[in-house]
């Protein structure tokens, strides 16, 4: 992954109202009302926080009549799934290499 490849999804993400819509979408792919009607805010306000989603690369979106269905982006996901290994992974290594030369003081 490229430096900075998940910058603008973790931005994205770094809002309650967006992540709880993230959430939403991980079960599957729904219209602004069905995602409205599980969250405390308003469809323009959830239209407003896909718009950010969609633009962070995190959702899509296709016509359905006169609506849009949104779901998510499988490379936005993996994106930021693939940010937090690689940042988990060195980081349990140091914690790990830390842990073993670390004597246990009583």
């Amino acid at each position: 992954m490229e430096p900075g490849e998940a910058a603008p999804a973790l931005d994205a993400l770094g809002d309650a109202n967006r992540r709880a819509i993230v959430e939403i979408l991980g079960s599957g792919a729904l219209s602004v009302r069905q995602i409205a009607e599980q969250l405390p805010i308003s469809r323009p306000a959830v239209s407003r926080h896909l718009r950010l989603l969609k633009d962070a690369g995190l959702v899509s979106d296709v016509p359905d009549g006169t609506r849009r269905v949104y779901q998510l982006r499988e490379e936005g996901v993996d994106a930021v799934r693939a940010y937090f290994a690689e940042v988990w992974g060195s980081a349990a290594g140091r914690f790990r290499i830390v842990a073993e030369n670390t004597s246990e003081e009583r």
